[in-house]
């Protein structure tokens, strides 16, 4: 199973004009295949007046759904060379829409296939990428006197501390993607007085 992929960091526009012809890149975060489609429909209506607006995205942590579209264009020439360019980047959970205003002069297949591709590339550049985790998440009980201390060594090593709460204890809400070693460490920070209570496991950003 999966323990990590790529995902946008952010959303974001990059465009690339050949031979007058201008592609606008648009890449967006998406979790599912309505969303995903509805990226490509908010593009049509913003950007009424072009004439293609040719798709492609990939969903999952190992990337098992995929699509493509050309919009008119001929066959090849523009979602397939726009999923590729994710494929090469690895990036998961994201859609890629370029509009095509057309300039006058044609392009060819070649100059389509590299047209695209450029512009689905500079998109993707524009949004960056992040890593989202699989993480095992514990809830850790600490006394207040041991909890600064204990919560910025684990933060150090690297766990990320999902939540914080306060009573009569302090309770860390914390995820890990190496279980045994928050187990190691939480024995040698507060001297065995503290272990980890399992809650489950979930995906989450890191950076």
């Amino acid at each position: 199973m999966t323990a990590s992929y790529l995902v946008p960091a952010r959303s974001a526009e990059a465009e690339v004009e050949v031979k007058r012809s201008r592609f606008l890149a648009r890449v967006v975060r998406v979790d599912d295949e309505p969303r995903a489609r509805a990226v490509v429909d908010q593009a049509r209506r913003t950007h009424w007046d072009a004439r293609h607006h040719c798709s492609a995205f990939v969903l999952g942590p190992d990337r098992a759904v995929e699509r493509s579209s050309d919009d008119g264009e001929p066959a090849g020439t523009a979602g397939a060379p726009m999923l590729e360019v994710l494929r090469g980047a690895e990036v998961s959970d994201v859609i890629v829409v370029v509009t095509r205003w057309f300039g006058g002069t044609l392009l060819g297949a070649g100059g389509l296939v590299r047209a695209y591709g450029d512009a689905a590339r500079a998109g993707l550049d524009a949004a960056g990428t992040v890593r989202r985790e699989r993480l095992h998440e514990f809830l850790v009980v600490l006394l207040h006197t041991d909890a600064g201390r204990v919560e910025s060594e684990l933060r150090t090593r690297g766990v990320h501390v999902l939540d914080t709460s306060y009573s009569t204890d302090v309770t860390l809400h914390v995820g890990v993607s190496d279980p045994a070693s928050l187990e190691t460490w939480l024995a040698e920070l507060t001297g065995g007085r503290t272990t980890a209570r399992a809650v489950g496991t979930s995906w989450h950003d890191v950076r």
